[in-house]
């Protein structure tokens, strides 16, 4: 069987092989009395059994219990569930890729991988979907990729060096997903027939799911005379017809537009960065119009990151014991492809060796920054650095040495890079000082010569 690469975005996922998209599924499941419901199926229920539906268990995939449906231990049940229906429906049995959104963390990484590891099909890499899907498309040295999960937005950012694309941060603005949007328009909808019909869609379960059902529809209307969107739902044996003016439609979308706007903005602004769209961002209703004083917009085609993942395959696949998330690739098809492996790396002697954190200075290879009441102390593990921060979870983040420099990696813990705030995979340079929040003890980049 051929390779298969599995895009994971709960707002689509995408299967594909060397022939193109082989199937796309939704991140819902429904959890019945003997059955787990999945994808589509499960979202046109939803709203009529909101107790046993589910659609973040991709966008907070963990291990821990859940008590609200005895089928159901923990969301990596669902997400297993969900891999298993891919299998199924794409006849995955073979080697399988998985693009991954920069916001997944070590240890969903980890999940991901030990639950496939149990699927009829083997996992052989991981690789950034903004990546991958910026490779065959970025041309500046500066690239802003922008992708629309469930339940919010990821903007990467990726540096181009040479022919070598790398992710180097990457943001999450939640609150403005697909699902978000579609909160957003049906209480609109809503409005506007009770108002012109003296009818309320929302008024119960069936008629709600019908209404979330359509929406999508009429989304696709022609423009037309009155530049209206017509809104028809049927309710036993009538029908009721209302018109959304699309200027309406468009300022009620601003408010969520503004949010994403905002930080494109702080990203761009600083140089001249190229803006990338997936399929998925380019599809919201006037958003690329609300954006275009960012300058040149450029929009993926709904496979681009499958084939690409095709394409670089033999960059990704790893083995078995040696799979880890690919986050930096040289883009191939350059006349000085070939030469810039022997091109000079950056000066590592730059680099910092050492965290100094409560006066000891602690060596930079993989760190650990972990919360809990005792401060770092002789008894602390060197592969740590533990910090009390109250409210916080347990793990914050990591300090890494790379082939490239040192990074941080916070996910979407809020840290302070000399003072700023930065979440998701930031570059440390020597000098720099870290906080977890202001009034933290302090952890400063360092460098130890040897022999000191």
């Amino acid at each position: 069987m051929s390779l298969k690469v599995i895009e994971l975005n709960d707002n689509a996922i995408n299967v594909g092989d060397e022939s193109g998209l082989i199937l796309e599924s939704l991140g819902f499941a429904l959890a019945l009395e003997n059955k787990i419901e999945l994808g589509e199926s499960a979202e046109q229920q939803a709203r009529l059994q909101p107790t046993n539906s589910y659609n973040k268990f991709w966008h907070e995939l963990s291990m821990e219990p859940l008590s609200r449906h005895r089928g159901v231990r923990h969301l990596a049940d669902l997400a297993y569930a969900q891999l298993m229906h891919l299998a199924e429906l794409g006849d995955i049995d073979s080697d399988v890729i998985f693009a991954v959104p920069g916001n997944f963390t070590r240890q969903q990484l980890a999940i991901l991988l030990g639950l496939a590891k149990q699927s009829p099909f083997n996992p052989v890499g991981l690789v950034d979907s903004a990546l991958a899907g910026a490779l065959n498309t970025a041309s500046s040295e500066s690239v802003v990729y922008a992708d629309i999960q469930l339940h919010q937005v990821v903007l990467s950012k990726l540096l181009r060096e040479g022919n070598t694309l790398k992710t180097e941060s990457v943001i999450q603005v939640p609150g403005v997903g697909s699902q978000n949007f579609m909160n957003l328009m049906m209480e609109l909808a809503t409005g506007l027939f009770i108002q012109q019909c003296r009818f309320n869609p929302q008024h119960n379960a069936e008629s709600e799911q019908q209404l979330y059902n359509a929406l999508p529809h009429w989304l696709q209307q022609d423009e037309n005379d009155d530049n209206s969107l017509i809104l028809e739902l049927r309710s036993h044996s009538n029908v009721h017809t209302a018109k959304m003016p699309r200027e309406s439609l468009r300022s009620n979308l601003a408010q969520y537009y503004e949010k994403i706007s905002e930080q494109l903005l702080a990203l761009t602004i600083q140089q001249d960065s190229q803006l990338i769209l997936s399929k998925g961002m380019n599809d919201l209703p006037g958003f690329v119009s609300s954006i275009s004083e960012l300058g040149d917009i450029q929009v993926l085609s709904r496979d681009a990151v499958n084939s690409a993942c095709i394409a670089y395959q033999h960059h990704i696949i790893r083995p078995a014991d040696e799979i880890h998330l690919i986050n930096a690739l040289t883009i191939e098809g350059s006349d000085s492809a070939s030469s810039n492996a022997r091109e000079p790396q950056p000066d590592q002697k730059l680099n910092p060796t050492h965290v100094l954190f409560c006066n000891r200075a602690v060596p930079i290879a993989s760190l650990d920054i972990i919360n809990a009441d005792k401060l770092n102390g002789d008894s602390a593990p060197l592969s740590s650095l533990v910090v009390s921060a109250r409210d916080k979870p347990r793990q914050l983040g990591l300090i890494e040495l790379a082939s490239d420099g040192v990074f941080l990696d916070s996910s979407s813990e809020i840290f302070l890079l000399n003072e700023k705030p930065v979440t998701g995979r930031q570059k440390l340079k020597l000098g720099d000082n870290l906080r977890v929040h202001e009034s933290s003890d302090e952890l400063r980049l360092i460098q130890v010569s040897d022999g000191e």
